[in-house]
């Protein structure tokens, strides 16, 4: 089992930026792949982002595309995700999670381990 702790979310204005971290310990985090996904209240858990266990490949919603950048350091056991531009729309919890493989990355039911979520808000 891999444990997750985002951190870095909070109050934005439009326009603005956040970046969000996730420190993994446990299981070798090198060894996963590491998404994001985020949810407002009522709504279900969307995905916003994935990076394979190198780091060489990333997956992006269209919804961020262009905006968000998703990042990893293995010697650190750290996930990133660089928030620029931000929206309203933006606002929720953000989740980082890691699972083995990478099809169908955008599937939430197909990570295992899951961080306690960070709370973004972007006031317009």
């Amino acid at each position: 089992q891999v444990q997750l702790v985002e951190s870095g979310g909070g109050l934005v204005q439009a326009g603005g930026s956040l970046r969000l971290s996730c420190a993994a310990s446990g299981r070798t985090f090198s060894m996963y792949t590491m998404g994001w996904f985020r949810q407002t209240p009522g709504k279900e858990r969307e995905f916003v982002a994935a990076i394979s266990w190198s780091g060489g490949i990333t997956y992006y919603a269209d919804s961020v595309k262009g905006r968000f950048t998703i990042s990893r350091d293995n010697a650190k056991n750290m996930g990133y995700l660089q928030m620029n531009s931000l929206i309203p729309e933006d606002t929720a919890v953000y989740y980082c999670a890691v699972r083995r493989g990478e099809v169908d990355v955008k599937s939430e039911t197909l990570y295992r381990d899951w961080g306690q979520g960070a709370q973004v808000t972007v006031s317009s």
